[in-house]
């Protein structure tokens, strides 16, 4: 549903968001959480988040740049973000929910955050032979990937 520049190796301020499937999956779905949301399909360039607001809520987040580890992470459910689209126009605009999320995840990784740096140190302690394993490169992913530590 997101993919950030930096998780392809480029080191520019620049992610893109699809909700649309995921959301129209949800809908389909009889406990349907995102009832009334509409997905979105944009690239953000030199985003800034302006604001978050709202009261955090846990959502199971998962990652390409992580791949088979899945943990509930606590986000503000709004933001306020300005950045360029993709004719470089200038846009402040506000999203909520799942897109707000989605944003929140991508904009992290052009921070150099990944989701679980917001995990207690418990957690990531219990984590830690897992994300070492990723590391190494093992771990069978069914897309390229670089692995930091891989001999």
């Amino acid at each position: 549903v997101g993919l950030a520049a930096p998780q392809i190796g480029l080191s520019i301020r620049l992610f893109l968001v699809d909700s649309i499937a995921i959301l129209e999956s949800y809908a389909e779905d009889e406990e349907n959480d995102f009832e009334g949301e509409v997905g979105i399909r944009k690239a953000f360039i030199n985003a800034k988040i302006i604001q978050r607001a709202g009261d955090p809520w846990q959502y199971n987040e998962g990652c390409l740049s992580i791949p088979k580890i899945r943990e509930d992470i606590l986000r503000p459910e709004e933001i306020v973000i300005e950045y360029q689209d993709e004719n470089f126009k200038t846009v402040t605009e506000t999203y909520s929910g799942l897109n707000a999320r989605i944003i929140q995840h991508e904009f992290d990784h052009i921070e150099g955050i990944l989701f679980v740096d917001y995990l207690k140190p418990l957690k990531k302690q219990l984590l830690r032979k897992k994300l070492e394993a990723i590391s190494k490169g093992e771990v069978k992913v069914d897309y390229k990937m670089k692995f930091p530590l891989k001999k």
